[in-house]
Protein backbone atom coordinates (compact mmCIF):
# COMPACT_ATOMS: atom_id res chain seq x y z
CA UNK A 1 0.00 0.00 0.00
CA UNK A 2 1.45 3.81 -1.01
CA UNK A 3 2.54 5.65 1.60
CA UNK A 4 0.29 9.16 2.39
CA UNK A 5 1.35 12.22 1.87
CA UNK A 6 0.49 15.17 3.57
CA UNK A 7 -1.36 16.85 0.88
CA UNK A 8 -3.41 13.85 -0.09
CA UNK A 9 -7.59 14.70 0.48
CA UNK A 10 -8.78 12.83 3.18
CA UNK A 11 -12.50 14.50 3.11
CA UNK A 12 -14.28 16.79 1.65
CA UNK A 13 -17.30 18.66 3.38
CA UNK A 14 -19.73 21.39 1.38
CA UNK A 15 -16.95 23.60 -0.25
CA UNK A 16 -13.65 22.66 2.35
CA UNK A 17 -10.94 19.72 1.00
CA UNK A 18 -9.25 18.49 4.00
CA UNK A 19 -5.75 16.92 3.42
CA UNK A 20 -3.70 14.51 6.01
CA UNK A 21 -1.57 17.32 7.40
CA UNK A 22 -4.91 18.69 8.64
CA UNK A 23 -5.51 15.82 10.33
CA UNK A 24 -1.98 15.78 11.81
CA UNK A 25 -2.61 19.45 13.05
CA UNK A 26 -5.24 18.27 15.06
CA UNK A 27 -3.40 15.36 16.72
CA UNK A 28 -1.50 17.85 18.25
CA UNK A 29 -0.70 19.95 20.27
CA UNK A 30 -0.92 22.63 17.07
CA UNK A 31 -1.93 25.94 16.33
CA UNK A 32 -4.96 25.29 14.16
CA UNK A 33 -4.64 26.41 10.52
CA UNK A 34 -7.07 27.94 8.02
CA UNK A 35 -9.01 24.71 6.28
CA UNK A 36 -9.89 23.52 9.84
CA UNK A 37 -11.40 26.20 10.81
CA UNK A 38 -13.09 26.80 7.75
CA UNK A 39 -13.97 23.16 7.67
CA UNK A 40 -15.56 23.35 11.36
CA UNK A 41 -17.09 26.82 10.53
CA UNK A 42 -19.06 25.13 7.42
CA UNK A 43 -19.71 22.39 9.80
CA UNK A 44 -21.79 24.57 12.39
CA UNK A 45 -23.76 26.21 9.22
CA UNK A 46 -25.19 23.05 8.70
CA UNK A 47 -25.68 21.11 11.75
CA UNK A 48 -27.26 24.52 12.94
CA UNK A 49 -28.85 25.93 10.05
CA UNK A 50 -30.21 29.55 10.51
CA UNK A 51 -30.82 32.34 7.93
CA UNK A 52 -29.97 34.41 10.52
CA UNK A 53 -26.51 33.60 10.87
CA UNK A 54 -22.60 34.17 9.19
CA UNK A 55 -19.92 32.16 9.94
CA UNK A 56 -17.14 33.95 7.57
CA UNK A 57 -14.35 31.69 6.36
CA UNK A 58 -11.08 32.56 7.65
CA UNK A 59 -9.74 33.81 3.95
CA UNK A 60 -12.79 36.03 3.92
CA UNK A 61 -12.18 37.80 7.09
CA UNK A 62 -8.28 37.94 6.42
CA UNK A 63 -9.03 39.91 2.87
CA UNK A 64 -11.94 42.23 4.62
CA UNK A 65 -9.55 43.32 7.27
CA UNK A 66 -6.43 43.62 4.64
CA UNK A 67 -7.80 45.01 1.27
CA UNK A 68 -6.22 47.53 -0.01
CA UNK A 69 -8.88 49.39 -1.70
CA UNK A 70 -11.98 49.55 0.65
CA UNK A 71 -14.25 50.52 -2.19
CA UNK A 72 -14.06 47.25 -4.43
CA UNK A 73 -15.12 45.50 -0.71
CA UNK A 74 -18.65 46.81 -2.19
CA UNK A 75 -18.77 44.25 -4.49
CA UNK A 76 -16.76 41.69 -3.16
CA UNK A 77 -18.99 41.64 -0.18
CA UNK A 78 -22.73 41.70 -1.72
CA UNK A 79 -22.99 37.96 -2.25
CA UNK A 80 -22.97 37.61 1.55
CA UNK A 81 -25.76 40.10 2.15
CA UNK A 82 -24.60 41.19 5.69
CA UNK A 83 -27.27 43.60 6.41
CA UNK A 84 -29.45 40.80 6.38
CA UNK A 85 -27.78 38.91 9.10
CA UNK A 86 -28.14 39.29 13.05
CA UNK A 87 -25.27 37.70 13.67
CA UNK A 88 -22.19 37.22 11.71
CA UNK A 89 -19.29 35.70 13.17
CA UNK A 90 -15.35 36.39 11.81
CA UNK A 91 -12.33 34.51 13.35
CA UNK A 92 -9.46 37.02 13.34
CA UNK A 93 -5.65 36.57 12.78
CA UNK A 94 -2.64 39.01 13.11
CA UNK A 95 -1.39 38.16 9.93
CA UNK A 96 -0.63 41.45 8.28
CA UNK A 97 1.09 39.59 4.95
CA UNK A 98 -0.79 39.51 2.72
CA UNK A 99 1.12 37.52 0.27
CA UNK A 100 2.24 34.95 3.25
CA UNK A 101 -0.40 32.14 3.28
CA UNK A 102 -1.09 30.22 6.49
CA UNK A 103 0.59 33.57 8.21
CA UNK A 104 -0.13 35.13 11.73
CA UNK A 105 0.11 33.49 15.21
CA UNK A 106 -2.96 33.92 16.89
CA UNK A 107 -6.79 33.57 16.41
CA UNK A 108 -9.34 35.52 17.94
CA UNK A 109 -13.45 36.06 17.42
CA UNK A 110 -15.09 38.74 16.28
CA UNK A 111 -18.68 38.62 16.49
CA UNK A 112 -21.39 41.09 14.89
CA UNK A 113 -24.53 41.26 17.17
CA UNK A 114 -27.67 43.27 15.22
CA UNK A 115 -30.17 43.41 17.81
CA UNK A 116 -27.40 44.27 20.33
CA UNK A 117 -25.66 46.62 17.54
CA UNK A 118 -22.44 45.70 18.77
CA UNK A 119 -19.16 44.01 17.46
CA UNK A 120 -18.06 41.94 20.31
CA UNK A 121 -14.22 40.87 20.36
CA UNK A 122 -13.55 37.44 21.88
CA UNK A 123 -9.86 36.78 22.44
CA UNK A 124 -7.98 34.50 24.78
CA UNK A 125 -4.68 35.73 25.28
CA UNK A 126 -5.09 39.21 27.19
CA UNK A 127 -6.02 40.92 24.40
CA UNK A 128 -3.34 39.99 21.30
CA UNK A 129 -5.84 40.63 18.41
CA UNK A 130 -7.49 44.02 19.90
CA UNK A 131 -6.21 46.10 17.18
CA UNK A 132 -6.64 43.70 14.00
CA UNK A 133 -10.17 43.31 15.45
CA UNK A 134 -10.36 47.17 15.77
CA UNK A 135 -9.50 47.21 11.93
CA UNK A 136 -12.13 44.74 10.87
CA UNK A 137 -14.67 46.27 12.35
CA UNK A 138 -14.03 49.81 11.08
CA UNK A 139 -13.91 48.30 8.15
CA UNK A 140 -17.09 46.79 8.30
CA UNK A 141 -19.12 49.75 9.11
CA UNK A 142 -20.34 51.05 5.83
CA UNK A 143 -21.36 47.69 4.78
CA UNK A 144 -24.08 46.55 7.69
CA UNK A 145 -27.00 48.61 6.67
CA UNK A 146 -26.94 49.95 10.80
CA UNK A 147 -25.60 53.19 12.05
CA UNK A 148 -24.05 53.64 15.57
CA UNK A 149 -22.50 50.50 15.57
CA UNK A 150 -20.02 50.02 18.98
CA UNK A 151 -17.05 47.89 19.57
CA UNK A 152 -16.49 45.91 22.59
CA UNK A 153 -13.73 43.71 23.85
CA UNK A 154 -15.62 40.63 25.77
CA UNK A 155 -14.46 40.79 29.39
CA UNK A 156 -15.48 37.72 30.38
CA UNK A 157 -13.82 35.71 27.49
CA UNK A 158 -11.74 32.21 28.64
CA UNK A 159 -8.36 32.94 28.65
CA UNK A 160 -5.72 29.85 26.95
CA UNK A 161 -3.11 28.45 29.00
CA UNK A 162 -0.85 27.21 26.13
CA UNK A 163 0.39 28.50 22.91
CA UNK A 164 -1.49 26.70 20.82
CA UNK A 165 -5.22 26.74 21.43
CA UNK A 166 -6.31 30.03 20.14
CA UNK A 167 -8.29 28.12 17.14
CA UNK A 168 -10.16 25.35 19.18
CA UNK A 169 -11.49 28.50 21.31
CA UNK A 170 -12.76 30.12 18.37
CA UNK A 171 -14.31 27.15 17.69
CA UNK A 172 -15.89 26.58 20.79
CA UNK A 173 -16.99 29.90 21.11
CA UNK A 174 -18.53 30.25 17.33
CA UNK A 175 -20.38 27.10 18.13
CA UNK A 176 -21.88 28.95 21.55
CA UNK A 177 -22.72 31.67 19.33
CA UNK A 178 -24.57 29.61 16.78
CA UNK A 179 -26.56 27.21 19.59
CA UNK A 180 -27.38 29.98 21.48
CA UNK A 181 -28.78 32.11 18.70
CA UNK A 182 -31.23 29.15 17.01
CA UNK A 183 -32.40 28.65 20.78
CA UNK A 184 -33.88 32.07 20.94
CA UNK A 185 -35.37 32.30 17.48
CA UNK A 186 -33.12 34.69 15.53
CA UNK A 187 -32.76 37.19 18.47
CA UNK A 188 -29.27 37.81 19.14
CA UNK A 189 -27.80 39.21 22.64
CA UNK A 190 -24.50 39.89 24.40
CA UNK A 191 -23.04 36.57 25.08
CA UNK A 192 -21.08 36.01 28.47
CA UNK A 193 -18.87 32.80 28.51
CA UNK A 194 -17.56 32.29 32.40
CA UNK A 195 -13.89 32.69 32.34
CA UNK A 196 -13.41 29.28 34.05
CA UNK A 197 -13.28 27.41 30.89
CA UNK A 198 -10.80 25.33 31.06
CA UNK A 199 -8.32 23.64 29.17
CA UNK A 200 -9.73 20.14 29.95
CA UNK A 201 -12.61 21.30 28.05
CA UNK A 202 -10.98 22.52 25.34
CA UNK A 203 -9.08 19.01 25.16
CA UNK A 204 -12.24 17.28 25.38
CA UNK A 205 -13.15 19.73 22.43
CA UNK A 206 -10.19 18.77 19.90
CA UNK A 207 -10.80 15.16 20.75
CA UNK A 208 -14.43 15.60 19.51
CA UNK A 209 -13.19 17.39 16.37
CA UNK A 210 -10.68 14.72 15.44
CA UNK A 211 -13.16 12.15 15.92
CA UNK A 212 -15.84 14.23 13.55
CA UNK A 213 -13.09 14.67 10.85
CA UNK A 214 -11.67 11.05 10.66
Amino acid sequence: MPKSSADDKILSYNDVVLRQSDLGILNGPYYLNNRLIEFYFSYLSSSHPSEHILLVPPSIAFWIMNCPDISSLKDFLQPLNLPSKNLIIFPVNNNNDVTTVEGGSHWSLLAFEKTANVFMHHDNYGGMNKNHAKRLYKTLLPFLGVSGTRYMECDCSPQQVTGYDCGLYVLAIAKEYAIGLKAICGKTRVYGLHKSWNVLLLKGFRVFVLRFWS
